[in-house]
């Protein structure tokens, strides 16, 4: 247990001295919350209605997609990670640590656009707290997934960046953030159930902020679950200790 508090400990101070790391769990998501605060209502003021799970969501898949793969890439080739298994440290903390210590961070984040949304630019807070947690615990879940099943596979830093905006770009586009679900064509809305973005987005919208789902929000609980789990299972079992050894 030492260990673990010791090791969690230090995963949480990177996030917060490594400039890469902190840059991407604060100060990008806060500067475009900031942004999209002051442009986005004046040019479509429905955007302020989900304002705030639109940038809860976005500083998620900033902080664990573009976030999270590299720093494991680079400790699996600069041979950290063959460190740590002489150490004896099991390869599932290494796996979950960086996701635990980066929703850490997200929860501050997110405390931060919940509390100076209304404030700044009228944007109406969630009815049903509960949910609009659950959601965005489990947003971080599924992305943080797939943010380490990226950092696991990929063969070098070039490739996290390949795999990453793959996930991202879509997500920003069609994924409920920047525009409603409703809007999407039928072939863009097809696709677009295959994003945790959209679930959450609808789950926030049915669930927490009083409006209606464009589907069952139930199940969209149920996916953003599923494929946290699947990532998670599926990082552990191709995790590799250096990048020309794949045993765990």
């Amino acid at each position: 247990m030492q260990a673990f508090a010791a090791h969690f400990i230090f995963e949480l101070r990177v996030g917060i001295r490594n400039k890469s790391l902190l840059f991407m769990n604060y100060l990008f998501p806060l500067s475009f919350y900031l942004m999209m605060g002051f442009i986005m209502p004046g040019i479509n003021p429905a955007f302020r209605e989900a304002l705030v799970p639109g940038m809860v969501a976005f500083a998620i898949l900033a902080a664990t997609l573009l976030g999270m793969p590299d720093p494991l890439v680079n400790a699996r080739e600069s041979g950290i990670f063959r460190s740590y298994k002489i150490n004896g440290v099991p390869a599932v903390s290494l796996i979950f640590m960086p996701a635990m210590t980066t929703i850490m961070h997200l929860a501050v984040v997110t405390g931060i656009i919940v509390a100076t949304a209304p404030l700044l630019f009228d944007a109406p807070l969630p009815t049903h707290w509960g949910y609009f947690g659950l959601i965005t615990l489990l947003l971080a879940y599924a992305c943080a997934g797939l943010a380490v099943l990226i950092g696991v596979v990929a063969p070098n830093s070039r490739m996290t960046v390949l795999y990453a905006q793959a996930l991202f770009l879509p997500s920003m586009l069609i994924g409920g953030v920047m525009l409603p679900y409703a809007m999407l064509p039928e072939t863009a809305a097809i696709f677009a159930q295959f994003l945790p973005v959209t679930h959450a987005m609808n789950a926030f919208n049915g669930l927490a902020m009083g409006g209606a789902a464009d589907f069952s929000p139930v199940w969209s609980l149920i996916a953003l679950f599923v494929v946290g789990q699947l990532a998670f299972g599926l990082a552990w079992y191709l995790f590799s200790w250096d990048g020309r050894h794949t045993e765990q």
